[in-house]
């Protein structure tokens, strides 16, 4: 009996949104806009539709303010104005996850920016995940080798600890970083950039990482000149697709 794969059919069901709500542009203040419409909640995605028929901007519901919604975008506001039309997703911000993942390089919102093909989801995993019951977490109990020798005979790291690094510019925090993700003994790295100058995207990819580290690792990148709300969803995504990892074991 020939087996038929589900999981891409209950996927195209739940991304059909058969009933649409939307409103329409107000006022724009500084990085708020504010609308009348849609019947939404906190939290949850619309998409604003210029008159100049341009490319779409998504923003996300952060308050109401009689009886008005307050949005923030997650791109480019030129172009929006007083009457454009705001239509509500019905759902928060999410991320489409799958073992496709690995090698590739994402944005703060979970876009492919490598020129590959288009990442067809296995499943969707919520940018804003509740935290694990701190009773159901492991215990840190087995060493995690990195394979640098200083770390792993001085300053140990066990499977599941956090761990900080932190100094100056130009010390060379890109440079462990990348050490660590080729030689670690971690199956899959989740790597995000978050708030790094442009030009030193591409230099710790292939210069630090190398395409050794690529091969299993994700990199979710947020530059520093990207609008405030993608470098902090940026790194909420990063984790949400650690997570998915984790949950696969």
């Amino acid at each position: 009996m020939t087996h038929i794969e589900l999981q891409k059919y209950k996927n195209t069901l739940n991304e059909l949104n058969l009933i649409e709500y939307a409103g329409r542009v107000t006022r724009v203040i500084g990085l708020t806009i504010e609308s009348k419409g849609p019947k939404a909640n906190i939290g949850e995605i619309c998409r604003i539709c210029n008159d100049k028929h341009q490319e779409e901007v998504f923003a996300e519901i952060v308050g109401f303010k009689e009886n008005k919604v307050l949005l923030m975008p997650f791109g480019d506001m030129r172009g929006i104005g007083p009457g454009n039309q705001v239509i509500s997703e019905g759902r928060t911000l999410r991320v489409s996850v799958g073992n496709q993942l690995i090698g590739r390089i994402l944005d703060g919102l979970g876009n492919p920016i490598d020129g590959k093909k288009a990442i067809q989801a296995e499943e969707y995993y919520p940018v804003n995940n509740v935290p694990p019951n701190p009773l159901k977490r492991q215990r840190i109990v087995q060493p995690m080798p990195l394979g640098i020798k200083a770390i792993d005979g001085l300053l140990t790291v066990g499977k599941g600890q956090r761990i900080g690094i932190f100094a100056g510019s130009g010390v060379g925090k890109s440079t462990l970083i990348g050490m660590i993700a080729r030689n670690t003994k971690a199956d899959i790295n989740v790597i995000a950039l978050i708030g790094e100058r442009g030009r030193e995207v591409r230099e710790f990819i292939e210069k630090d990482l190398g395409e050794e580290g690529l091969k299993r690792s994700v990199i979710i990148v947020a530059t520093s000149d990207q609008p405030a709300l993608i470098r902090l969803k940026g790194a909420f995504l990063a984790t949400s697709i650690a997570e998915y990892f984790r949950d696969q074991g």
